[in-house]
């Protein structure tokens, strides 16, 4: 009998923590951006100071767009087919390089491996508690992260990094360049997002392979 009441208990508890957490198939997520004091390139970092970063989801799509004085990138991907492209405008110069669902493995194969250790510190992002953890990657570096359980994201392609964390990130580094960089969720939207965020143009830009964007790099 005890064991019954323990089973049925238990079940309680992880079917009311799964009617609490609420799932994000298709919404908006802003991230302000901060640079981290003590950067050796003040300029550099003013460029990117109260520069956002929106993240769109519909579904399986996903379309990430960062805009700077410098200039923008835009990332759009659909996580079923694995195809998508990146977006790049600075200046004159107007890219469009196709990627594949290799392509986004390659890109990104720094975060493969990576884990996630939950420390017991806890505070509030936009509306969200969320649990610090510290990210260690395959090459020995690590960063920290604040993620919540309260929310999910029904698609969880669009960020490769946190594929494996339990949760949503809502704060986090990245290092551009010698530049620390803060990205911290300021608003959190569950409004529908057109479709045609996630349409691909067809003309207005150079078109390039990932190999060939690679390559270009290694150029200039």
């Amino acid at each position: 009998m005890i064991k019954w009441v323990f089973v049925f208990s238990l079940s309680f508890i992880l079917q009311a923590k799964t009617y609490s957490q609420k799932v994000l198939s298709e919404g908006t997520i802003v991230y302000d951006i901060t640079v981290q004091t003590g950067s050796k390139e003040p300029q550099l970092a003013d460029m990117f100071d109260g520069v956002t970063t929106n993240i769109y989801l519909k579904g399986g799509q996903s379309r990430s767009e960062m805009t700077s004085p410098l200039g923008s990138t835009i990332s759009i991907q659909d996580a079923r087919t694995g195809t998508g492209a990146i977006l790049k405008e600075y200046g004159n110069q107007k890219l469009l390089i196709q990627m594949n669902r290799a392509d986004w493995a390659e890109m990104n194969k720094k975060y493969a491996g990576i884990a996630f250790t939950n420390i017991n510190e806890f505070k509030t992002i936009a509306g969200y508690r969320c649990q610090k953890a510290v990210a260690k990657l395959n090459d020995g570096s690590s960063f920290i992260v604040y993620f919540t359980t309260e929310l999910v994201t029904e698609n969880k392609e669009y960020d490769f990094q946190f594929k494996t964390l339990p949760g949503l990130a809502l704060e986090y580094e990245s290092s551009v360049g010698n530049l620390k960089v803060r990205y911290t969720a300021s608003k959190i939207s569950f409004d529908p997002v057109p479709a045609q965020k996630f349409a691909i143009p067809v003309s207005g830009y150079r078109q390039l392979t990932y190999e060939e964007s690679k390559n270009l790099k290694s150029t200039n």
